[in-house]
């Protein structure tokens, strides 16, 4: 018991630390490693309360793909350390009361759990003996949290249509499209000419 709550002191430890070095560090390829370090160690977390298929989602979804993602488009980014560094200067006061707001939330809600204001019973399910995690969590996620999973679908949904307008451009009329009903509907009739060339003359296009 002893050595298991050691383990999660330490995942935690490294897991925080990982979290605020990603916000602090000024380089940006240290970031996403500590971004990939902190996915990990919360991957730990799962496993010891016995949700290896959530640390193994976590690891191949966020590690193997997003965040080795971002690696390489930071990496092929010409970022301009400095200019980042005043940017964020300028905004110091917003940052500063985004992170009271954040953290009176996170108290407040300490606040009502110590209290018993918060029905933990209602939010907990039972695992039987001969169920697996897998099957409790889709149990779960597509019974009791439909409308939250319905939900959370429609705004990764709306962000993807965000991100391609946003990479649209406007000024289309110097980009060359086909046109692919002309191009069916062409015929012999209309897309051959035959023209007959005397020896030693050219033709006029």
């Amino acid at each position: 018991m002893n050595f298991t709550l050691d383990i999660f002191y330490l995942f935690s430890f490294v897991l925080i630390a990982s979290a605020l070095m990603v916000v602090s560090s000024r380089n940006m390829v240290h970031s996403v490693m500590f971004l990939v370090l902190a996915f990990l160690n919360a991957a730990g977390l799962f496993v010891l309360v016995n949700a290896e298929f959530l640390a193994m989602l976590l690891v191949v979804v966020y590690v193997g793909a997003i965040a080795v993602l971002f690696l390489f488009v930071v990496m092929m980014l010409d970022i301009d350390s400095k200019k980042i560094s005043n940017e964020i200067n300028r905004h110091i006061p917003l940052l500063i009361l985004i992170a009271v707001v954040l953290f009176s939330e996170i108290l407040f809600t300490i606040k009502i759990s110590s209290a018993g204001l918060y029905n933990n019973a209602a939010s907990t399910y039972k695992i039987l003996p001969d169920q697996h995690n897998i099957n409790a969590i889709g149990e779960v996620l597509y019974t009791n949290f439909i409308l939250a999973f319905e939900l959370s679908g429609a705004v990764l949904f709306v962000a993807m249509i965000g991100a391609i307008v946003l990479t649209l451009k406007e000024e289309t009329r110097f980009i060359r499209k086909q046109k692919i009903r002309d191009q069916v509907l062409r015929t012999k009739a209309n897309s051959l000419e035959i023209v007959k060339v005397k020896s030693g003359e050219g033709i006029n296009i």
